[in-house]
C-alpha cells in the first residue's frame, strides 16, 4: 500500500502517504522485534558466510518482487 500511494502520489508522498508508512513502520518493527525471525536470519546469513569462505563464490541475491 505504501509503494502504490509514492507511485501514484510523487513528492507529495512525504504528506498524502502518512497513514500507509505507519502501518509498514508497525509491521517491520514487529519482525525486527521477533527473537525467532532474528534467529532464523542470523542461522541463514552464518550459512552464506561459511559457504561464501569454502568456495570463494558469492551466491547470487534473491530477487523480491513488487505486490503492487
Amino acid at each position: 500500500a505504501f509503494t502504490k500511494c509514492c507511485q501514484e502520489t510523487g513528492f507529495l508522498m512525504v504528506v498524502k502517504c502518512r497513514q500507509e508508512n505507519t502501518a509498514l513502520k508497525d509491521c517491520l518493527v514487529g519482525y525486527y522485534s521477533d527473537p525467532l525471525f532474528y534467529e532464523e536470519c542470523k542461522t541463514d546469513y552464518l550459512k552464506q558466510r561459511e559457504e561464501y569462505r569454502a568456495t570463494g563464490i558469492k551466491k547470487k541475491r534473491q530477487k523480491f518482487t513488487s505486490n503492487v
